[in-house]
């Protein structure tokens, strides 16, 4: 039922119009596209989740990049925070290999699940409010889903709070006071643990504020929290 259920989410994901903004965003970068990638056919649709529908640990983003996940149709594919996110994936046991680059390389995961709080491409990498909450019924709904599910990392603050409310959204109660994001940090809240994880973009990978070692520990403490 697990599997069967995430497809039905998938297949919702893609099919969602729910955001003007959102929707006229990701469609013109799909037929403007950039220099590198104009012979490409972009994606330009939600992007949903993917991984092992028996996860124990579920990596949750802020939303697709415009021509990461935007392009290519998985998330965190094809952009430098997946190379380094998948990297630390493989590195630590989740991936079956480093790389991810399109929706056909081969990529499997084991034991994890990846996810966004948004689904399409927001401008500026900034979705609004009203954004956020139309999209989180799909997280509350992959979360649900995961019978296995142990550990939620959050790849930044956008994506912790997101969490805590889709967690709360399935009627679990409000942890008080209310956790606070950092590297490192964990709450607990009742059938899931969140984990936090600084976002692995360029402006933090390049500057040394998340380096492949302290992501490689987050990785770690969340299999060793999801036994």
């Amino acid at each position: 039922m697990t599997g069967a259920e995430l497809e039905r989410i998938a297949r919702d994901v893609v099919g969602c119009r729910a955001c003007p903004r959102l929707v006229g965003w990701r469609e013109q970068v799909a037929r403007e596209r950039i220099a590198r990638f104009a012979e490409q056919r972009y994606w330009g649709k939600p992007v949903p989740g993917f991984g092992d529908p028996r996860a124990r640990v579920l990596i949750v983003g802020l939303a697709p990049a415009a021509h990461g996940g935007n392009r290519t149709g998985r998330i965190f594919t094809g952009d430098r925070s997946g190379d380094f996110l998948f990297a630390g994936l493989h590195r630590t046991g989740f991936a079956n290999q480093p790389t991810s680059v399109s929706r056909q390389d081969g990529l499997r995961l084991r034991g994890a699940y990846v996810a966004a709080v948004n689904r399409c491409a927001p401008p500026g990498n900034r979705p609004t409010p009203s954004e956020r909450d139309r999209c989180l019924p799909f997280l509350e709904r992959e979360i649900a889903a995961l019978a296995d599910l142990r550990v939620a990392v959050a790849l930044g603050a956008f994506a912790w709070d997101g969490v805590l409310r889709a967690v709360a959204a399935l009627g679990e109660p409000r942890v008080t006071p209310k956790p606070r994001f950092g590297h490192g940090a964990v709450a607990d809240l009742g059938p899931v643990r969140l984990l936090g994880c600084f976002h692995p973009s360029q402006q933090n990978t390049f500057t040394g504020k998340l380096t492949p070692p302290m992501l490689d520990e987050v990785l770690r403490t969340a299999r060793a929290l999801s036994r």
